[in-house]
């Protein structure tokens, strides 16, 4: 399997660690390039046609996307499964998991609003009502979801993880943990993890 990713994609990093925890790192390759909203990449254009990362391509030449599904495929590789097969346990690791990527969402937006437009376009508003959307989220896992984040590990519980290590990577200025410590206490612990160790992000 190849993978086209970035270092520095949170999406990417969801990925990866999974592959990692799943004992399946090995097989995949991964492919470095490079994916920008304004700027179409031909090479994984042939592949995906949003043209965006990650992209699983499989030995059969089919392409699997977004990292939701990356994710859904490489569990299904292997037992034991991360993820639930059904019930409650299984829609709640799978909204944690849509919980995380929309809060990296709206920080990729603010990326692409602070260092893609051009500053004199620049909207204060939208940047804030992103921001907005991350702090909701981080407020609601530090005060209804540690149950959940404290359990049994799963693409929820790895997705956040990530997420939050990509609010350390690019907002590194977002004193989150000032506030939440419950949250601060939960990204300590399961950064010591080698899957997430293996996979800091770069670039």
């Amino acid at each position: 399997m190849k993978l086209f990713y970035s270092p520095a994609s949170p999406y990417v990093r969801k990925v990866l660690v999974l592959a990692h925890e799943k004992k399946i790192a090995d097989q995949i390759e991964p492919i470095n390039t490079t994916a920008s909203p304004v700027k179409i990449n031909e090479v994984l254009l042939a592949h995906n046609p949003l043209s965006k990362l990650p992209c699983l391509v499989l030995k059969d030449g089919r392409a699997i996307f977004d990292s939701s599904v990356i994710t859904a495929y490489i569990d299904s590789l292997s037992e034991p499964r991360i993820n639930p097969d059904a019930g409650s346990d299984r829609f709640d690791a799978l909204t944690l998991e849509a919980m995380s990527d929309g809060m990296l969402d709206a920080c990729l937006l603010m990326r692409y609003e602070s260092t893609l437009r051009p500053k004199e376009k620049f909207w204060q508003d939208w940047y804030d009502g992103q921001m907005a959307k991350v702090d909701n989220t981080l407020d609601l896992l530090e005060t209804r979801l540690m149950p959940a984040l404290n359990g049994k590990i799963n693409i929820g519980v790895i997705a956040i993880a990530c997420a939050l290590g990509y609010l350390d990577f690019r907002f590194s200025d977002k004193k989150w943990r000032d506030t939440r410590p419950n949250l601060a206490g939960f990204s300590a612990k399961i950064s010591e993890r080698p899957s997430m160790k293996a996979t800091q992000p770069a670039g």
